[in-house]
């Protein structure tokens, strides 16, 4: 996805008013809420690999409109498919990776996979930072949009080659979508466990979206503008190191959660770029402890429905970003990043209250 670091520059070019360029956010975010439970039922009653297959190739699709037909609604269109395979691959990959993990007596391994491939996630969207730069310059938008259409497409190949033992459909092809729904919150509502996890997975997930205000708060140490980017990728490797360590040690989430809130707010309110050392360490211990309570979510859902479940927990995750850009934004009117990240740190500490329980370790 070479695109993304440059796309509001282009939008910008072709004309998009600064209103113009947000509404096109806002159709990629209601997109996304608007499918993510309904891909969830897909997932669960066609195959997941399939539908994974599928995903990118709406985004480079979208990419393909915005290279070749760059107005406004070619851009509105590539954000609803963006939208639209974000919301396919979001609950299915999960539920076919638990799926065919517990197949094989391998459940525990999940958390350590799915970390694994966030820290890849991550990594790979670093490398596409630092090549769109280059690729813009020898290429312009048009070479930039062909290779990030080209590099979406890469995905599919890739989710063809996964394992789906239970084949193209569900073992009983009579079960519509309101069975399967019915199932689904028949779970969240009757088994043990569910309905707590789902909350948890939203809000640490959804807390996460403080990420997109981290070169703001590197900005406020009062480093140059060249050093921003330096400590930006300072907090982004915090972030892979704690998705390449998913797994280990998922009975100590309350007193590390509680550790990361500290780290967090004295890192942020320090008003130094030491500080953001500290803010790395934070955001580490948060990719850890959102693998952990998936993880620990996925061992209580049934198969039948997995993805269902899992979605809902992607559409709670877009609820509670949504709140934390509303609240940034509102507080940004009377306090600079520093306090505002310190409070974002409370949340953390109150997620760590109730899990740092005896008896609750490993609940």
């Amino acid at each position: 996805m070479l695109l993304y670091p440059v796309y509001a520059v282009l939008f910008a070019e072709t004309g998009l008013s600064p209103a113009e360029i947000s509404s096109l956010f806002a159709i990629w975010s209601v997109t996304g809420f608007a499918l993510e439970v309904p891909s969830g039922l897909w997932a669960d009653i066609y195959s997941r690999r399939r539908l994974l297959a599928v995903a990118p190739v709406l985004p480079a699709a979208g990419y393909a409109l915005w290279t070749f037909l760059p107005s406004y609604p070619s851009f509105a269109a590539g954000f609803v498919l963006w939208g639209a395979g974000s919301a396919l691959r979001s609950g299915t990959l999960q539920a076919l990776v638990y799926e065919e993990l517990s197949r094989t007596g391998a459940q525990d391994s999940y958390a350590r996979l799915i970390g694994r491939s966030q820290a890849a996630g991550t990594t790979a969207v670093l490398a596409a930072t630092a090549l769109a730069a280059p690729v813009l310059a020898a290429g312009g938008y048009r070479t930039l949009g062909v290779a990030s259409a080209a590099v979406a497409l890469l995905g599919v190949p890739v989710a063809l080659a996964l394992p789906e033992s239970r084949g193209a459909g569900r073992r009983d092809p009579g079960r519509g979508y309101g069975a399967v729904l019915r199932e689904g919150l028949g779970e969240v509502r009757g088994t043990p466990g569910v309905w707590r996890g789902l909350l948890l997975v939203a809000a640490l997930s959804g807390f996460d979206a403080m990420d997109e205000y981290v070169p703001l708060l590197a900005r406020s140490t009062g480093v140059g503008e060249a050093v921003v980017p330096v400590l930006v990728l300072l907090v982004t490797s915090g972030v892979t190191a704690g998705g390449l360590l998913a797994g280990r040690g998922q009975g100590r989430a309350g007193p590390l959660l509680a550790l990361a809130a500290g780290c967090l707010a004295a890192g942020a309110v320090s008003g130094r770029p030491a500080g953001m050392v500290l803010v790395a360490v934070a955001f580490g211990i948060f990719q850890w402890a959102i693998a952990a309570a998936d993880a620990r979510l996925q061992g209580r859902i049934a198969d039948g429905s997995r993805a269902t479940v899992t979605s809902m927990a992607g559409l709670g995750t877009e609820v509670v970003a949504v709140v934390i850009f509303a609240g940034y934004a509102a507080g940004s009117r009377w306090s600079g990043p520093g306090p505002l990240f310190a409070l974002a740190a409370v949340p953390y500490v109150v997620v760590a209250a109730a899990l740092w329980r005896p008896g609750r370790g490993r609940d």
